[in-house]
C-alpha cells in the first residue's frame, strides 16, 4: 500500500504538468476508435494490409511466366510497383531503408525484365551494376538459385541436392520433416518435386538473365561460398555423394517418395487459403501439381491458383502481392483494443463491434482437426487458432493466446468450451525448456540451420521471449480457477529470466525488436503476478526509459537484427513502438513518470487528421536478418491501445486518491 500511495503522489503532480487536457485525450481515442470500427468487415473481422519485400511481387510476375499464364494488365502494375521501390543505388532493401538484397534485387531485375522493361532503362542499369558489384547471379541465396536454375539460368549442380526422397527417411534420421518448421514443411514438399525432376520453367518468351553473372553460370565453381562452417561443409560433402549416387537410387523408390510427397501436399491444399497460407508454398504447389500432370480445369488445381491470387493487392495504377494475409491475428489485437478503450465508456457502438467480432473469432477455433503439431503432442486435444483466414494443419500458441484472452475478458459464458480448450492446448505446447514456439514444441534441431538448404537460417521454430510472453499473458488469466496452470507459468517465467539480456531487454522474434520482445513479457509478467519491483522487471523498465528520444517518443528499426548493439533505437520515433513501450511501462506500474506522459504526449501530436497514426517503417520480422514485414495495421491500433489503457490507469488512479483522500478526511 505504500508503494501505492508513493505512486500516486508522483502522479497526482504530473496531472498539473500535462500539455494537454482529459478532453484531449478523450477526442484522440474517440477519432482513432471511430475510424478503427469503421474498417470491420460486416462478418465481424478485421484485415489489414500485410507487405514483405518485393521479392514475393516479383515472384508473382515469375510465376506468370513460369506457367505462361501472363496477365499484361497485371503484370504492368506490379512493375509500376517495383520501380518506386527502389533505393538510389540501384538495390532493392528487405525492408524500406535497408541495405539492398542481392538475392531480391535480381528477382526484381528479372521480373522487370519480363515485364518488357529495357536493359538500358535507367533503373535497369542502375539495379545490374549494383548486383555485378556484389558479386552477381552466383552469390544470390538458395531460394533465388533455385528459381534461375528451373528458368535455366544456372546449372542444377549450383543448387542444393533435395531429392524427393526425404519423403522416406525414418524418423531417426538426422533430416527428416518433422524436425524443421511448419513453414519449412509446406515449402520444401513440392520443392522437391520440382527440384528433383529439374523441372523447366514454359518461359514463352525465352527471357533470360546472363548479364547479372560475374562468371558465366556453367563455368561457376562457386555457389556454396557461402558455407563456412564445418559441420556445414561436412554436410556439404555428404550432399555432393548422394548427388553422385543419384543415378542408382530404383525408380519403384523415387515414384514411392513422389506420390508420398504429392500426397503431403496435397492432403493440406487448404482451399482457398492455399498450402500453409503462405505464398512461396502455395506457389511451389500449384508449379508442382502442373508438372505432376493435374489438368488446368482440375478444381483442386483451380482453387490453388485462386488462393494465390486472394493474396493481391489491386489498387488503380499498382499492384503487389502479399506473403500471407493476418485477419485472426489482427481481429484479435483490435478487439484487446477496443475492450481496453470501452472499459469504462461502454458504448454501444463498440460493445456491437465487440460482440461481432468475438463471434467471429469464436468460430474459427481449431478443434479436431488434424495438425502438424500433433506429431510431437498426439494426445493434446485440439483447441488452437492459426493466423489467417483458414489454417486447420498450422494453428499457432500465439494467435491462440490473444484470441483466448479477448474471450476471457469478454465475460461471457457462451466461450467458456472455446476458453478451456485453449488453455489446455497452449499449456500442452510448452516446450521442454519452458519456453514457447510458434507453431510446435521442441523444434529445436539447431544443427539443421548448418546444412546448405538453410542458408536463411530459418528453418526451425523455437521457443522465443515474445511468444512465450503472450501465453503466460493468457494463462495467468485462469490461474486462480485452475492452479494446475501454476507450474506451467512459473516454468515458463524461469525460462524468460535466462533469455533476458543483459541490459535488461527482450528480443523480439516476432515484432521489430527488443521493445516490442520486451512489451511481450512484460504483459505477460503482469498477468502472472510477478511483482512489480521484481528485479528483471525493474531493469527492463530502466532499460526502456534509456531509449527514450528527445520528443518522447520511442523507435527500433530492423537493423537491430543485424547489430544488436543499437537494440531499441531508430533515426526517428514509431507510433507503433511508442505504444509498445508506453504499454510496457504501464504493465510495470510506470504510471506517474515523466516518460509515459512524454510518450503520450508523442502520440497525441503524431495522430493524423483522420484518426489514425502512419509509420513508413517495417515493424515485423518474417525471418530475422533475411525477411522482413510491415503490418499496415500496427500504426492504426497499438497507439490507440495506449492511450486507451493510459486513460484508464489514470481514472483508476483517480478513484484510489478520491478514496484515499475521503479516509483521511475521516480519520481527522
Amino acid at each position: 500500500m505504500r508503494t501505492e500511495i508513493s505512486s500516486l503522489t508522483s502522479l497526482d503532480s504530473t496531472y498539473t504538468g500535462s500539455s494537454y487536457s482529459p478532453s484531449t485525450l478523450d477526442s484522440a481515442i474517440d477519432r482513432a476508435k471511430t475510424q478503427l470500427i469503421r474498417r470491420q468487415s460486416q462478418e465481424g473481422y478485421w484485415v489489414f494490409e500485410l507487405e514483405a519485400d518485393c521479392t514475393i511481387p516479383s515472384e508473382y510476375i515469375l510465376m506468370m511466366h513460369y506457367m505462361d499464364e501472363i496477365d499484361e494488365a497485371l503484370q504492368a502494375k506490379i512493375a509500376n510497383f517495383l520501380r518506386t521501390q527502389q533505393s538510389t543505388d540501384g538495390s532493392y532493401p528487405l525492408y524500406k531503408g535497408g541495405a539492398g538484397d542481392i538475392s531480391c534485387t535480381i528477382k526484381v531485375y528479372y521480373a522487370m525484365k519480363m515485364a518488357g522493361d529495357s536493359i538500358q532503362a535507367v533503373h535497369m542499369v542502375k539495379a545490374r551494376d549494383w548486383i555485378l558489384a556484389q558479386g552477381g547471379g552466383a552469390r544470390a541465396n538458395v531460394f533465388t538459385r533455385i528459381m534461375l536454375a528451373m528458368f535455366e539460368q544456372i546449372p542444377w549442380r549450383g543448387v542444393p541436392f533435395i531429392p524427393v526422397e526425404i519423403m522416406l527417411l525414418p524418423k531417426w534420421f538426422p533430416f527428416h520433416l518433422d524436425k524443421v518448421s511448419y513453414w519449412s514443411r509446406t515449402v520444401m514438399v513440392p520443392l522437391f518435386i520440382l527440384c528433383t525432376y529439374k523441372v523447366k520453367a514454359r518461359n514463352p518468351l525465352k527471357i533470360g538473365v546472363a548479364e547479372l553473372f560475374v562468371t558465366p553460370p556453367d563455368k561457376e565453381r562457386n555457389y556454396f561460398s557461402h558455407v563456412k562452417t564445418p559441420l556445414g561443409k561436412a554436410i556439404l560433402v555428404v550432399e555432393r555423394m548422394g548427388r553422385l549416387m543419384e543415378p542408382l537410387i530404383p525408380g519403384f523408390v523415387r515414384r514411392k517418395a513422389t506420390a508420398k510427397a504429392r500426397d503431403w501436399f496435397m492432403e493440406r491444399l487448404n482451399g482457398y487459403n492455399g498450402l500453409g497460407a503462405i505464398f512461396t508454398a502455395m506457389v511451389n504447389a500449384y508449379e508442382a501439381m502442373d508438372y505432376l500432370g493435374i489438368p488446368p480445369d482440375n478444381e483442386q488445381r483451380r482453387i490453388a491458383r485462386a488462393a494465390i491470387d486472394r493474396l493481391l493487392v489491386i489498387n488503380e495504377d499498382t499492384a503487389y502481392c502479399q506473403p500471407c494475409v493476418s485477419p485472426i491475428w489482427d481481429t484479435g489485437l483490435v478487439t484487446l483494443v477496443l475492450q481496453e478503450v470501452d472499459r469504462h465508456e461502454r458504448d454501444p457502438h463498440t460493445r456491437q463491434a465487440l460482440k461481432s467480432a468475438l463471434s467471429w473469432l469464436a468460430g474459427k477455433q481449431l478443434k479436431d482437426e488434424p495438425g502438424d503439431w500433433r506429431i510431437r503432442r498426439p494426445n493434446l486435444p485440439g483447441g488452437g487458432w492459426a493466423f489467417q483466414f483458414g489454417n486447420s494443419y498450422y494453428p499457432d500458441v500465439d494467435d491462440t493466446a490473444v484470441v483466448a484472452l479477448a474471450l476471457i475478458q469478454a465475460d461471457d459464458q457462451a466461450f467458456a468450451e472455446n476458453i478451456d480448450r485453449a488453455s489446455i492446448w497452449i499449456a500442452g505446447m510448452q516446450s521442454s525448456n519452458g519456453g514457447y514456439g510458434a507453431f510446435d514444441a521442441d523444434n529445436t534441431h539447431y544443427y539443421l540451420n548448418h546444412i546448405p538448404f538453410a542458408d536463411h537460417g530459418a528453418l526451425l521454430d523455437p521457443p522465443t521471449a515474445d511468444v512465450s510472453g503472450r501465453c503466460i499473458m493468457f494463462l495467468g488469466k485462469l490461474v486462480n480457477q485452475h492452479p494446475e496452470y501454476r507450474a506451467v507459468i512459473d516454468n515458463c517465467i524461469d525460462y524468460l529470466r535466462n533469455e533476458q539480456e543483459t541490459d535488461g531487454c527482450w528480443f523480439g522474434r516476432w515484432g521489430t525488436n527488443y521493445i516490442y520482445g520486451t512489451w511481450s513479457v512484460l504483459i505477460g509478467f503482469e498477468s502472472a503476478g510477478v511483482a512489480k519491483q521484481d528485479p528483471s522487471i525493474r531493469k527492463a523498465v530502466v532499460w526502456l526509459k534509456s531509449k527514450q528520444r528527445d520528443d518522447g517518443g520511442w523507435g527500433e528499426g530492423n537493423y537491430s537484427y543485424h547489430n544488436d548493439k543499437i537494440r531499441g533505437e531508430f533515426d526517428a520515433g514509431t507510433a507503433f513502438q511508442t505504444a509498445l513501450a508506453l504499454l510496457a511501462l504501464l504493465s510495470a506500474g510506470e504510471l506517474g513518470c515523466p516518460e509515459v506522459e512524454a510518450g503520450v504526449n508523442y502520440l497525441l501530436k503524431s495522430q493524423q487528421a483522420d484518426g489514425f497514426w502512419k509509420d513508413e517503417s517495417f515493424n515485423a520480422p518474417g525471418f530475422p536478418k533475411v525477411f522482413y514485414l510491415k503490418y499496415h495495421g500496427y500504426d492504426k491500433f497499438f497507439p490507440l491501445w495506449a492511450l486507451g489503457r493510459y486513460r484508464n490507469e489514470r481514472l483508476a488512479a483517480a478513484e484510489i486518491l478520491t478514496v484515499h483522500s475521503a479516509f483521511t478526511d475521516d480519520e481527522y
